[in-house]
């Protein structure tokens, strides 16, 4: 359980970015990578709601107005679910570029309630939390999912099953594993993504799909780098994707070629990520921002282990 103190004036909570879906978890799946995040400074103010002071960082043009703003939304779902008497006012500096497909708007709202709740008296638990980032996540895409907001709050890999009763269970991901990211300099709107699906899937596919993900999560639990490997492969979502990333499909090649694991898609992208083992991911990396660069794109990219921790408060 969560409780924070009625006496304290403010907290900075700290979210890291995540990698949606994971390929094989379309909407279920997720993980955190410690290579970035977005903070929240909250500090409890005498009038009920909430306000942004201001925004900062690699993004800066957002919504000042709470109930447009991924961070402002979530806690003030939290306030009102809460009857609170008193407010809060918001700093945020935001770590994970926008449109990315890094979780940059579930972490801003994942940091918001992380840091609202340390300054409340009634005790909040984790799901409690989940509950209210995703009303503040639903403001940036459009609909409610939560595959890059559990992992942000929890902290490794997760799997959650349900939404308006969530359940999360967190998935234990080999040592030797590391996460690739390479960030093309464009942006891709969620609702876009989201909007160029197909509302129906072939049955052969959703059949390969479940076993993929069946041995994706078999592999994680049992340290079996092979069957990871094998089960590395989205065969619904990612066919449909990959043509609003340039070069994707060479990306990925140059991914594989060098050693990865698995590669796809981070959410809705353009981010694209690999799995590689520690060995093979300064190489994976390189190849695969080679190959953006073919394609005219510059790329932000990094190796990344898994935050395992998840959100937590870091300062006043």
């Amino acid at each position: 359980m969560t409780a924070g103190s009625a006496s304290r004036a403010s907290a900075t909570a700290f979210a890291p970015a995540s990698v949606g879906n994971v390929a094989v978890g379309f909407d279920i799946l997720g993980h955190t990578v410690a290579a970035l995040g977005d903070r929240v400074r909250v500090i409890r103010r005498a009038e009920p709601g909430v306000g942004i002071r201001s925004i900062k960082g690699v993004v800066a043009d957002l919504p000042l107005v709470a109930e447009k703003n991924t961070a402002g939304m979530a806690a003030l779902a939290l306030a009102r679910a809460l009857d609170l008497p008193y407010g809060f006012e918001l700093e945020i500096e935001k770590g994970i570029p926008l449109g990315s497909g890094l979780g940059g708007s579930a972490a801003s709202a994942v940091a918001a309630v992380v840091g609202a709740a340390a300054l409340v008296d009634t005790p909040l638990d984790r799901t409690q939390l989940l509950k209210f980032a995703m009303q503040g996540e639903a403001v940036a895409s459009g609909s409610v999912h939560v595959d890059n907001i559990a992992p942000s709050l929890f902290g490794g890999l997760v799997l959650t099953v349900g939404i308006d009763n969530p359940f999360v269970k967190q998935i234990p991901v080999p040592a030797s594993v590391r996460c690739v990211l390479v960030h093309p300099h464009m942006v891709l709107a969620t609702r876009e993504a989201r909007a160029i699906l197909s509302k129906t899937v072939e049955l052969s596919d959703v059949i390969w799909q479940q076993a993929n993900l069946a041995g994706f999560l078999a592999g994680c639990y049992s340290g079996d780098i092979a069957l990871i490997r094998e089960s590395l492969l989205d065969v619904v979502i990612e066919p449909q994707r990959q043509v609003l990333i340039p070069g994707f499909v060479q990306v990925k090649q140059a991914a594989l070629a060098a050693g990865a694991l698995g590669a796809s898609i981070s959410g809705a992208g353009p981010t694209v990520f690999a799995w590689a083992e520690e060995g093979d991911a300064e190489n994976v990396r390189r190849g695969m921002v080679a190959a953006f660069r073919e394609h005219g794109l510059e790329t932000d990219s990094w190796v990344s282990t898994f935050d395992r921790s998840g959100a937590r408060v870091v300062g006043d």
